[in-house]
């Protein structure tokens, strides 16, 4: 049974990909992934916001001082001082790159245009196989229209594209006024991959404390409507790859984002919940679902339950959205 994919012209053993979190941040749960069937592996994300503090203490190392002493001027801290966040994670790929045969995927997570996509040619250099550009910014200036958020993500995936020859994926939210047209836009702007979609964390409120809370919850298998939709109606009508990620627990999770036209699924909550292990009881249950239904690799089943072939995918929405509104009933 052939359970190879390909995801941004690397060939995969499986569509298996554990997907950015804690886990990946040590070296001996990449070899426990690889060991359950992970097919890849996406490395938690190192932040714009890394970067720019960075950058800011960088300037004060090379200025501090130099107001007193003329001969300060020449003065220049050694780079240890001043890289231990964004080298640490550059060696940490190094060591990943060097523990385990499957691609490794770093992940890049900001939400404006700067500098910090340089990095990602550091990236490159330090061995990563891809590239996964995590853009999460939530828009709250009344002033920006949807025209300007949307070349905000085209603009950082055009930045990063330039300074390095590794495939980039962009891995984004579903918040845009038509998510087709914006999957084309960046597909003409050279994403390589399409990582759909990006958990929107909401706050809470505390009540005694009258603070406000960053909380996360893990996702359930209701979770995969969105992309699973989303993936349906892009396949074969974009170039790039497309991932699927969010609600992703079981092998039949996996089978229906694969008929719906994903090269590959991640899972992250299920690998937390459940532990690395569970990798195997996923590939288990879709061999098995394989053999039973006569389906000779995945390749044979990706996209055949997609929309490629309907004329106009919105009126195919409508219909299913009419559909479950008026047949219905309370129980």
């Amino acid at each position: 049974m052939d359970l190879t994919t390909t995801y941004m012209g690397m060939t995969l053993k499986s569509p298996l990909v554990p997907s950015a979190s804690p886990l990946s941040d040590e070296i001996d749960n990449l070899r426990r992934m690889e060991d359950a069937g992970a097919a890849a592996v996406v490395l938690s994300s190192l932040f714009e916001e890394q970067l720019r503090q960075e950058r800011i203490e960088l300037h004060h190392h090379l200025t501090h001082g130099t107001e007193s002493f003329a001969e300060s001027l020449t003065y220049f801290p050694e780079p240890k001082e001043f890289h231990v966040g964004p080298e640490g994670y550059l060696n940490h790929i190094r060591k990943a790159k060097e523990a385990v045969d499957i691609p490794v995927i770093a992940s890049l997570n900001g939400s404006t245009v700067g500098g910090w996509t340089d990095f990602a040619r550091q990236i490159e250099q330090a061995g990563a196989d891809a590239l996964e550009l995590n853009v999460y910014t939530i828009p709250t200036d009344v002033e920006m229209s949807g025209a300007q958020v949307e070349q905000t993500y085209i603009d950082i995936l055009m930045a990063v594209k330039s300074a390095v020859k590794i495939p980039v994926a962009i891995k984004l939210s579903p918040f845009f006024s038509n998510m087709a047209h914006m999957a084309r836009l960046l597909d003409y702007a050279g994403a390589d991959g399409l990582a759909l979609f990006n958990r929107f964390y909401q706050p809470d409120i505390d009540l005694e404390t009258l603070e406000v809370q960053p909380g996360v919850i893990l996702s359930t298998p209701f979770a995969l409507r969105l992309p699973l939709t989303w993936i349906g109606i892009l396949y074969g009508r974009i170039q790039a790859d497309l991932a699927a990620t969010g609600g992703i627990h079981q092998a039949q999770d996996v089978l229906k984002m694969l008929m719906a036209g994903a090269n590959v699924t991640m899972l992250c909550s299920a690998l937390l919940k459940f532990g690395i292990s569970h990798l195997r009881v996923v590939e288990g249950g879709l061999r098995a679902w394989m053999e039973e239904h006569e389906y000779e690799s995945v390749r044979q089943m990706r996209g055949s339950v997609s929309q490629k072939h309907c004329a106009d995918p919105s009126v195919f929405e409508r219909a299913q959205y009419m559909k479950a509104i008026t047949t219905y009933r309370p129980g």
